[in-house]
């Protein structure tokens, strides 16, 4: 999620009539906990989306980072749909083959783990952060957890998200998470006590900016865990699922977790959630501690079975690479271009541009070019394009974006 400061309201069009007449429907009824843009997506299809005034954009940041194979791909609309006429929603008191299938699928690209299906990325930390506590009966409460890390909403994964900004106003947290310096495994090691059950980290910071956990981190991380009985729970939320150009972020390490949380890009859209761990610990988050209502329900299974489908017969991994190189090779050349990039981080489809500008003007700038892009830690401009962006659409929002930024640059 991007801070609320790197979001504005204002666009430098107008909004035509049909637009004005959802955003007066949004100010009577909705509460406005979000600030929106002045526009209103009515189509998407690929790495485009289209607005109610009939207005085209290319989106390097598709659905925040669900849409990760594109706006409705037509083989999960097509599972989706199949789907819908047969079973919707059943209580998971019941057995359905398209979640014991989708389990599956995970597991075997994966480590070998059981699933725990939810709806969302926040639910599946809250299933992990239950999971390290109910393995010791609550005698091992404490978990580590990173600054810059961020890792959801509700009271459990706000609180393990080590940003006081997320905090204001909803003290106290939760008791029990203790933040480290990313990167720095003397803290993390002076941290452990008796009481400690767990570590939590994204392997590459999303929220944080786009950094990625060196693989000595990780495998100092694995030791001290290893050494102390804890748990190592990756937060994949973001670089799960193929967006790294390979099905989890852990897998370009040696390092294996013991429970790895998922959602976002895990049903191409679809709302869903899931948590994995080995069946050893598995057995720990036992009837009555723990379930989600629509968690894994029919047209969640169908659409994440559909999407690790896609991924593999179009070859979508190996596109990742592709078309990581050539973000790499385009923005290097923004580089040089602009004296205000300091940093650029690639992984896969996860790309981090640091500014030393104001990274929401950027964004606005985009928007005024009609394409759209996120920016988070107030001056990293995030994208995470779907894996099937084309060339041409990469050239295209690497030269708006390289405009935007030297337009809000000259301004200084």
């Amino acid at each position: 999620m991007a801070t609320i400061d790197a979001l504005h309201s204002t666009d430098a069009q107008q909004p035509g009539p049909e637009t004005q007449a959802v955003i007066k429907s949004f100010e009577q009824y909705v509460i406005p906990n979000y600030r929106r843009f002045n526009v209103c997506l009515v189509r998407g299809e690929g790495s485009r989306v289209w607005d109610a005034d009939g207005h085209s954009y290319l989106d390097l940041f598709p659905g925040w980072g669900c849409n990760l194979l594109g706006h409705c791909p037509r083989p999960v609309v097509q599972a989706v749909q199949k789907q819908m006429e047969k079973l919707i929603h059943v209580p998971n008191t019941w057995y359905m083959e398209p979640q014991g299938t989708w389990a599956k699928l995970l597991s075997e690209r994966s480590f070998g783990g059981q699933a725990f299906f939810c709806n969302s990325g926040t639910e599946a930390n809250e299933a992990a952060i239950k999971l390290v506590r109910l393995r010791s009966e609550g005698k091992r409460y404490k978990i580590i957890t990173f600054e810059g890390g961020f890792h959801g909403r509700t009271m459990g994964s706000v609180s393990a998200t080590a940003q006081p900004k997320y905090h204001d106003g909803l003290g106290p947290m939760v008791a029990g998470f203790q933040f480290a310096p990313h990167g720095d495994l003397d803290a993390v090691a002076a941290l452990v006590d008796e009481q400690t059950g767990g570590i939590l980290i994204e392997p590459i910071l999303g929220e944080g900016g786009i950094v990625p956990a060196s693989k000595e981190f990780l495998r100092g991380l694995r030791k001290i865990a290893d050494d102390n009985d804890l748990l190592l729970v990756f937060d994949e939320v973001q670089s799960g699922c193929g967006r790294t150009g390979k099905w989890f972020g852990y897998q370009h390490t040696d390092v294996i977790p013991d429970v790895m949380t998922l959602s976002k890009s895990l049903c191409a859209g679809i709302a869903g959630g899931a948590m994995l761990t080995t069946p050893e610990l598995a057995k720990h988050l036992r009837p009555g501690m723990h379930a989600a209502t629509f968690g894994g329900n029919p047209i969640a299974a169908a659409a994440g079975i559909a999407a690790i489908q896609m991924i593999e017969e179009q070859n979508l991994l190996s596109h990742v690479e592709k078309a990581a190189e050539l973000f790499h090779n385009q923005l290097n050349t923004l580089k040089s271009k602009c004296d205000c990039v300091s940093d650029i981080r690639i992984k896969g489809m996860m790309i981090g541009i640091e500014l030393s500008i104001d990274g929401a003007a950027v964004v606005q700038a985009c928007l005024d070019r009609r394409l759209l892009v996120n920016c988070t830690q107030g001056n990293v401009i995030r994208l995470l394009p779907a894996m099937t962006v084309t060339e041409a659409e990469i050239e295209e929002g690497c030269q708006k974006l390289t405009e935007a930024i030297l337009d809000v640059a000259s301004r200084k």
